[in-house]
């Protein structure tokens, strides 16, 4: 239905055609491609021209395309921008959009060793065809600094290995930002299942995806950087303001995947000290597997976890095992298993702490903390409202809770976003939970 509606909001009667603009040099061949023009220019190009138009790209140049049904693929091959340069390829934001529709054999947006490319503004149909809307390519050797936003991705869900996003080669110094994905086999997939091509100093923000059929989200855990990308510094890869919504049933007890996945960075040499920072998210319902699973280095913090029908949240080994992690100030609400936290690696310090749990068990932890903690069937009386309809769930505690003893550690508070709450109210005294102290008056808190 959504991928009826989005074609006929760019082939019916709302459909424009768009004036090309000039290019520097015009060849008969290709309606817009270019000789000598300097880095820095705006070209415009439609379905019929598009694939010539990307040849010509240089750093600094946006590719505009026109509304329209785009059949062709998108392949953004051996294209490299600059930091301060980028290479940008985007559609209209207005009614009539640029649609990618999928075809056999070739995933839709295909990116080989290519850097400092931003793409948005555009959707991608995938028809129920076997590929993926977005691949960094398996034998590229690397893509880095790929801006993706605000990418409507609907129809990737033929199979569970299908991806909305996924990346398949090294990639680093990603941002992928507003967009939204439906329906798909698995939501985004970063990296590869042997751990042979790290995802890492990334941001994934803002993105809405809804009943996935494996994973929303997923980062493989990885055994080493590739020389181009090492650096001197831990980097952090940050998962925040994310919205995750997962309804359905794994096809099978094997298949079964959690909502949000982060497994481990290298077990040593450089990215060994890299972390995860997840917080802000807002990840609702799964039948099969636990909302979260994370590994290696993790900060949790100011989430909101409410699964009507299985498990919250589990720190626990994967690949490997839980290294430093922290976790606290989240909102965990699950009709299972609340929050297991197990079988950390010596030698690393491990923080639970502040976290409102309700479940059945609501804590299983090996890692002692100061949490509030209710039994699942006492949560619907906790909270302003239970509801799977992330517009209509509030997780705002109806009463006045108790404050903590104990504190958590400044280095934690130091970190983005964790001095407020969920709602942007600043953390001026400790607080159990993402939402603040609860009680009434207090708005929505989702």
């Amino acid at each position: 239905m959504v991928s009826g509606l989005l074609r006929q909001a760019v082939t019916g009667s709302g459909r424009r055609r768009f004036l090309e603009r000039a290019c520097a040099a015009v060849l008969a061949s290709s309606g817009c491609a270019r000789s000598a023009e300097p880095a820095g220019g705006r070209l415009s190009a439609s379905p019929g021209n598009y694939r010539e138009a990307l040849r010509s790209l240089r750093a600094g140049d946006v590719l505009a395309l026109a509304a329209g049904e785009y059949n062709r693929g998108l392949p953004l091959h051996e294209l490299v921008g600059t930091h301060d340069q980028p290479i940008v390829i985007e559609g209209p934001t207005g009614p009539g959009r640029a649609v990618f529709t999928a075809r056999p054999g070739a995933h839709t947006v295909s990116l080989l060793d290519s850097a400092h490319l931003v793409v948005r503004n555009l959707v991608l149909d995938g028809r129920g065809v076997p590929v993926d809307g977005v691949r960094a390519e398996g034998h590229a050797r690397w893509a880095h600094h790929v801006t993706l936003e605000r990418l409507t991705v609907v129809n990737h869900g033929a199979a569970q290995q299908n991806s909305g996003i996924s990346t398949k080669c090294p990639a680093w110094g990603w941002v992928v930002r507003g967009n939204t994905i439906v329906g798909a086999g698995t939501g985004m997939y970063f990296g590869d299942s042997d751990g042979s091509d790290p995802f890492f100093d990334s941001l994934i923000e803002a993105n809405r995806i809804v009943d996935p059929v494996g994973y929303g989200i997923q980062v493989k855990h990885q055994h080493a950087r590739p020389e181009l990308a090492v650096a001197g510094e831990a980097a952090n890869t940050v998962i925040r303001r994310n919205v995750i919504v997962k309804s359905r049933v794994a096809t099978s007890p094997e298949m079964a995947r959690p909502s949000l996945l982060v497994g481990h960075f290298p077990l040593a040499g450089p990215g060994a000290w890299d972390r995860y920072l997840v917080h802000g998210n807002l990840l609702i319902d799964n039948p099969s597997e636990a909302l979260f699973q994370g590994e290696g280095n993790i900060a949790l913090y100011n989430n909101l976890f409410f699964n009507p029908r299985g498990e919250g949240v589990r720190i626990q080994p994967h690949n490997h095992l839980p290294r430093e992690v922290a976790v606290f100030n989240n909102t965990i609400v699950a009709a299972a298993l609340g929050i297991e936290f197990s079988g950390g690696e010596e030698g690393y310090v491990r923080t639970f702490e502040h976290n409102l749990v309700y479940g059945n068990p609501p804590v299983r932890s090996d890692v002692p903390g100061e949490n509030a903690t209710g039994a699942y069937d006492k949560a619907r009386g906790a909270f302003a409202r239970l509801d799977a309809d992330p517009a209509r769930l509030d997780l705002m505690p109806r009463t006045m809770l108790r404050r903590p003893s104990s504190r958590i550690g400044d280095e934690w508070l130091a970190l983005p976003g964790a001095g407020s709450d969920r709602i942007g109210r600043p953390r001026i005294r400790p607080a159990f939970g993402a939402c603040g102290d609860g009680g009434a008056g207090n708005r929505a808190c989702r």
